[in-house]
């Protein structure tokens, strides 16, 4: 919503410049503790990680009872008996909730033991990132449709809005696969290679890559830096309705074993 309000935040440097010291300026007026505020402050091009916003989220750090306690530098000493230890001295508290982070996209697909063709496993065609025609398939995996998949806008999009259109999507295709008699639904190597070609190149003309996200897989160690999203909607959604229209370009039909 944020990037929405005008059309050259992610695309241009200036631009997101200027709304970076917006957003700051808004930040150090409402958290009284010049340090804390400092603390909070966004070290990344708006866009590439997601601001936290919520309501009276700032807010809560006023309060007498709260202390930020930054970890980037020094890290946690020990989990004690009364609280957290970090740089020698304890924060007591009852309750410790963990927010590690989680592998997106690509990690609950890679996470089942999925065989394609050949015997080839999922994790081994993605261990040097993923590959996917439309965010909807992966080559070499027959009749395996990934809704909102790495290549697809999901991310950066109302996701609900893109399950939905993704389902449609898959139903029409079986429908038309079962139709004609055929069994077999795969997308070319031809057409994905294209495709992650071109994810790669409009992200490369936004703020998304300018940073370690979970956008790119940053998060998980060893994880190859791969942009997972396609920035474009409804292009996006303009595209698949042609290639239905093309019959299915980009997608092999057939019988099973031909």
């Amino acid at each position: 919503m944020f990037l929405g309000t005008f059309n050259d935040l992610i695309t241009s440097e200036e631009a997101n410049l200027t709304a970076q010291e917006f957003f700051r300026n808004k930040l150090r007026a409402v958290v009284k503790d010049p340090l804390t505020a400092e603390q909070l402050m966004p070290d990344f091009n708006l866009g590439c990680k997601r601001l936290i916003v919520g309501t009276d989220y700032y807010e809560t750090y006023n309060r007498e009872n709260v202390s930020l306690v930054s970890i980037k530098d020094s890290g946690i000493d020990e989990i004690a008996s009364g609280g957290i230890v970090v740089g020698a001295e304890q924060y007591d508290c009852d309750v410790i909730v963990l927010a590690t982070g989680f592998d997106a996209i690509t990690g609950p697909i890679m996470a089942i033991d999925i065989t394609g063709r050949n015997g080839k496993a999922i994790r081994d065609k993605w261990k040097d990132g993923p590959s996917c025609y439309l965010g909807l398939m992966p080559e070499g995996f027959p009749n395996l449709f990934t809704i909102t998949g790495p290549g697809s806008p999901s991310i950066l999009s109302n996701v609900i809005k893109s399950i939905e259109q993704h389902v449609d999507f898959i139903a029409d295709c079986i429908a038309r696969v079962r139709e004609n008699g055929d069994e077999v639904v795969e997308a070319t190597a031809e057409a994905e290679a294209a495709w992650v070609s071109h994810v790669d190149e409009i992200a490369t003309e936004t703020v998304f890559k300018s940073c370690n996200s979970w956008y790119l897989g940053s998060n998980i160690p060893g994880k190859p830096r791969v942009f997972t999203g396609y920035v474009g909607w409804p292009e996006y959604a303009a595209e698949l309705d042609d290639i239905v229209k093309d019959n299915y370009r980009g997608f092999r039909i057939g019988k099973a074993g031909a």
